[in-house]
């Protein structure tokens, strides 16, 4: 009976919020962010901000999702109103194509435009090149994270040399210690640098060029070298590989810049050394980035909520909250950032030619000569059920038996390493989405 009470309490609420939307909805701002992304103090903050600013008050409906392709159905069918969302850049591309979006109005009156006055001139480049149906990305999205793909290793048993080619992960002497990521598109962008290289090194195509390469060869191409990694995979994972490093059941795993220092900044304590590397031959960055979905009924605070996420004190604190690195260019967040533990790197391609020689983590913020090898991927619009197809042909229909040792075990062993984590005072595991 109270289980059945809970649940009328329930809809009645729910019911009450939607007729408030319904009959209020000017004053109601509904954003759609990922899981854990953001300091969540900051909603109230924005409130009050933007009353101070507007002279009209606002309330934040948040809701949250972990797949792009979770939030885009719902756009895509129109059935909800969401103001403002963060898809990755893909999904923005997607979106842009179907006409999905509409321009940020940028203009905020005696309000700092943040927007303008912190664009890190490598971001604004990247947005440059989404496509759309010749839409400007710039003009329909705002960078909010970013980040790099490669390789976490144990240095005990991995070599410097040996992280430094994407070839590392068909070496039988690994097998059994690589996890890879379960995502097509990441695997899939990163092999066929590694396959081009020639090409690429000669001036015969470009990773531009690369990223738009969907072709029935490239397909097979990709598809080959992968069905030799198979063997050696110990796992096929979304979020655990991170887990299965620090504890040592993996050496090598595909992964993304963000995740790569959480996992070094955990296993440390341990005694465990993790590294991470961009290969030689290319890979790829990835951006998360606010939009305004057609379908949003307060574009006026949607604009604000954009403007004043590029604040350059909010985006410390969400970069600090999520591990995520800001596209954000503000000196302010170049200072923030600053590690006097690491060697000078180059880093005016991101924050201008004030910053040719900074001391930071070049794993969030890589060196100029290493993100010169780097490309941003793109949609794969009709073509992506022949990516989604190859796939399912390299993985096989179902889980292979190490798979599902490993997923058992590590119910067990995460157990106490759960309380450690407690302890030691870590921030919880900031997780990538599934592409």
């Amino acid at each position: 009976m109270n289980k059945n009470m809970n649940r009328f309490l329930s809809i009645l609420a729910a019911a009450a919020l939607l007729c408030s939307c319904a009959t209020d909805r000017e004053h109601i701002l509904k954003v759609y962010n990922w899981s854990d992304y953001m300091d969540m103090t900051a909603i109230e903050e924005f409130e009050q901000w933007y009353e101070e600013q507007t002279g009209e008050p606002v309330k934040v409906i948040y809701q949250t999702f972990d797949v792009n392709e979770t939030m885009l159905s719902k756009i895509e069918k129109g059935h909800e109103d969401f103001d403002v969302v963060c898809p990755s850049d893909y999904i923005i591309e997607r979106m842009l194509t179907n006409d999905l979006l509409v321009p940020i109005d940028k203009d905020f009156g005696d309000t700092p435009n943040y927007i303008d006055d912190n664009m890190s001139p490598f971001v604004h480049d990247c947005f440059n090149k989404l496509e759309g149906g010749g839409k400007n990305g710039n003009d329909y999205a705002v960078g909010y994270m970013w980040g790099t793909t490669g390789i976490i290793y144990n240095a005990k048993y991995v070599t410097d040399e040996e992280a430094s080619s994407w070839d590392i992960l068909r070496n039988p002497k690994f097998a059994d210690k690589i996890f890879m990521k379960d995502s097509a598109r990441d695997v899939f962008s990163q092999i066929i640098c590694f396959l081009r290289q020639d090409d690429l090194r000669s001036g015969k195509v470009t990773m531009d060029e690369l990223m738009h390469d969907s072709s029935d060869e490239a397909i097979a191409d990709v598809e080959a070298f992968m069905k030799q990694v198979k063997p050696l995979v110990a796992g096929w994972e979304a979020d655990f590989g991170k887990d299965q490093m620090v504890l040592e059941r993996g050496w090598i795993s595909l992964n993304w810049s963000g995740d790569g220092v959480w996992t070094a900044e955990q296993a440390a304590p341990l005694g465990v050394e993790l590294r991470f590397s961009n290969p030689k031959e290319g890979f790829t960055v990835w951006f998360d980035g606010w939009v305004i979905p057609k379908y949003a009924r307060n574009v006026k605070a949607a604009s604000y909520w954009i403007n004043f996420m590029c604040r350059p004190d909010i985006v410390i604190r969400n970069t600090v909250e999520t591990g995520y690195v800001s596209t954000s260019g503000s000196l302010e967040v170049l200072d923030a950032f600053r590690d006097e533990s690491f060697d000078p790197i180059d880093l005016s391609y991101f924050f201008g030619p004030q910053a040719d020689s900074i001391r930071t983590n070049p794993v969030l913020y890589p060196d100029r000569s290493t993100i010169e090898h780097s490309a941003m991927e793109h949609d794969w619009g009709d073509r992506t059920p022949e990516l989604v197809a190859m796939w399912s042909r390299v993985k096989g229909e179902n889980a292979n038996m190490t798979t599902i040792i490993v997923i058992g075990s590590v119910l067990l062993v995460l157990v106490g390493y759960a309380v450690y984590r407690r302890v030691s005072g870590k921030k919880k595991a900031h997780r990538r989405r599934r592409r």
